[in-house]
């Protein structure tokens, strides 16, 4: 059994990995991610050093050193203008000509009413425009109420609540946790789904091309559709392998890249502390895994049973919704992850590689109930295989009209 079952698999493996489709589908994710960090970096340099040069025409006598550390945090060079009365003449010469990017002008409406005059040749970008203002208006602020530019710069920036949760032992559960549980939830939504419905179409395939026919002569059903749902896992698990290395791979030399391109992307380097773990990965290979193995045998008798594509279509409806109800749920669990409907649909098998995983990425689910989860999953995954496994042994060589459910159970019943 183990030699017809490993041919299936090795089939279905090759089969897919070496199709152009999957080729291109693999080096999609990583390229764009990598476009997504190399583009900033290469608009953030099409500028001349000119235009990252900047001069700071300070009237009021005590705000340039603080605009000089902001700017030159945003990635400026930054010269300080002496007062001459046609201290701004020069300096509009020098930006006419291409030698100067801009200069800013202080004044007394800055400390009073936070306005300054940019002096440029062209129309800066809105995020430039966002940044220097930041940085003058900061500078004012300070001036004005005193203190060190450490503290008034977290302050003006909005603060931080820090949340501490007596029945997780004080762990705090912070949004970017909260965005890393949304954001694979999401992901076990589609992967789950896109390889389920693989197996059904390589099952309906087989079915209406009569290939079936030969096949089961040599291996029993059951044993098809075990070689089907480990090959088509197994192409699962390497296409997010190869996404999950080449992405790490990807922040962990773009991110310095970046910086190195552009000091105004320093915050960027405060994402590694949030980057996903070996628990969190965990979790996801965990979830992941049950809820294909769940989802790709209700397929599977999907694909059994129809004739069609289009009556595939839509006798997969009833499995969709299985798969979206969770997604519907997904935010309010994510928001309130101990509420009593939280917790209860977190447990339903069919729910919880989204649900759960949801939970258990922010910290918020005891690890019994992750257990129980788990649990729960593979007990799921084997009554779903007994039933799958009965629909696709009579199924598989059927053809004719769409059966109905109660001839469905009869197949479950005398197969």
């Amino acid at each position: 059994m183990r030699g017809v079952v490993w041919a299936v698999i090795r089939r279905e493996y090759l089969q897919r990995v070496r199709s152009r489709w999957f080729v291109i589908a693999t080096l999609a994710a990583p390229i764009l991610m990598l476009a997504l960090i190399v583009i900033p970096a290469v608009m953030a340099n099409q500028g001349s050093n000119a235009d990252r040069a900047i001069v700071v025409l300070d009237r009021t006598g005590g705000l340039y050193d603080r605009v000089e550390a902001g700017l030159d945090r945003a990635g400026y060079s930054v010269q300080r203008a002496p007062e001459t009365p046609d201290a701004e003449e020069a300096l509009a010469r020098r930006v006419e000509i291409g030698d100067l990017g801009g200069f800013l002008v202080l004044d007394d409406a800055t400390l009073s009413r936070g306005e300054a005059r940019l002096v440029t040749s062209s129309r800066p970008s809105l995020v430039r425009q966002v940044a220097i203002q930041q940085v003058f208006v900061q500078a004012a602020v300070a001036v004005r109420l005193g203190g060190d530019d450490a503290s008034l710069g977290a302050l003006l920036n909005g603060g931080d609540l820090k949340l501490e949760l007596l029945s997780d032992g004080g762990a705090g559960v912070n949004d970017p946790a909260f965005a890393a549980s949304y954001i694979g939830a999401f992901l076990l939504y589609m992967t789950i789904l896109l390889y389920a419905v693989s197996v059904m179409r390589s099952v309906l395939e087989e079915k209406t091309s009569r290939v079936v026919e030969i096949v089961i002569s040599s291996m029993r059903p059951d044993q098809l559709m075990l070689g089907k749902i480990l090959g088509v896992g197994a192409v699962g698990l390497t296409q997010l392998a190869i996404w999950g290395l080449a992405g790490t791979l990807i922040i962990a030399a773009g991110i310095p890249a970046l910086l190195a391109a552009n000091p105004a992307f320093s915050q960027l380097s405060e994402l590694r502390e949030f980057m996903p773990g070996l628990g969190y990965l965990g979790l996801f290979v965990v979830f992941f895994l049950g809820g294909y193995f769940m989802y790709s045998g209700l397929y599977a008798a999907v694909g059994a049973m129809c004739n069609t594509d289009e009556e595939a279509q839509q006798a997969q409806m009833p499995v969709i919704f299985l798969l979206v109800i969770p997604i519907i749920f997904v935010t309010q669990v994510i928001d309130n992850p101990n509420a009593p409907l939280s917790v209860a649909l977190s447990l339903v098998p069919l729910f919880s590689p989204i649900l759960m995983f949801a939970r258990a990425a922010t910290g918020a689910a005891p690890f019994w109930q992750v257990g129980l989860s788990v649990v729960g999953m593979v007990v799921a995954v084997v009554v779903i295989a007994w039933v799958a496994g009965r629909i696709y042994k009579v199924g598989i060589l059927m053809a004719g009209k769409r059966p109905t459910l109660p001839e469905l159970f009869r197949w479950v019943r005398e197969a």
